[in-house]
């Protein structure tokens, strides 16, 4: 990975049992980036969805995509990063298909508009060429100075 990219991936404020992006494939500042996630198999999560059929749970595939579209709206070199950016809102959320341990996570997420202290993104994520998330998502932070 190379240094900018590693250093994006860094700003992410997740410690590391929670955070869901391993790598950070491509980087379009504040507009659009790829990365991945691989579900290992040893979560702790995973002993209780499910026993015995395991899998990522939904909600944490889109905790994913946002923390994807957080890494490409606190990297855009024309504004501040935003302090406290989080996710507040989810819009037309599809869960198309389950992760399961041992597969890798194709995550997509592109800045569709910013205003004020709200990023709105659109996400996506795919296992294999599988699509398994489509998403649009509003981040909210702290704008700088107030």
């Amino acid at each position: 990975m190379s240094a900018p990219l590693h250093d994006a991936l860094r700003a992410l404020p997740h410690g590391p049992g929670f955070r869901f992006v391993d790598r950070l494939l491509e980087l379009e500042p504040g507009v659009r980036g790829v990365g991945e996630f691989t579900l290992r198999g040893g979560e702790a999560f995973l002993r209780g969805h499910f026993p015995g059929d395991p899998l990522l749970p939904g909600v944490l595939l889109l905790e994913a995509a946002a923390q994807l579209a957080g890494v490409v709206a606190q990297s855009d070199p024309a504004r501040p990063p935003l302090p406290g950016l989080k996710l507040t809102a989810i819009r037309g959320a599809k869960i198309l298909g389950a992760v399961r341990p041992g597969e890798t996570v194709r995550l997509e997420a592109r800045v569709l508009a910013r205003l004020g202290p709200l990023v709105q993104a659109e996400a996506t994520a795919d296992v294999a060429g599988r699509s398994v998330l489509q998403a649009q998502l509003v981040l909210t932070g702290t704008e700088t100075g107030r």
